[in-house]
């Protein structure tokens, strides 16, 4: 140890102490903010795969409704024509 060491107080003690600290909080801080953008950044690609997962499951559902409903209309359509055929000429397409 050199002499000036020796003669720290605690007043200088604190004083390093306090801007040693100050140096590792800026230091954590910056990382943190680094890894808060990444953060974000990894959020903003999620939602916007979520919203398009969405629309897709939107647009599926929409086109299974449609499909659905057509379906009962052909089925309606399907039962008339059988009646139409069974009173006309007598034939019975019901098995």
């Amino acid at each position: 140890m050199n002499k000036k060491n020796k003669n720290l107080t605690s007043g200088d003690i604190e004083k390093l102490l306090s801007e040693q600290t100050l140096v590792i909080l800026s230091a954590v801080d910056e990382k943190l903010k680094k890894i808060e953008y990444r953060i974000e950044k990894m959020e903003y690609h999620i939602n916007q795969n979520i919203n398009g997962l969405t629309t897709t499951l939107d647009n599926f559902l929409k086109r299974m409704t449609d499909m659905e409903d057509e379906f009962e209309i052909l089925k309606h359509d399907l039962k008339k024509v059988k009646e139409v055929i069974k009173e006309k000429l007598g034939v019975d397409l019901n098995l």
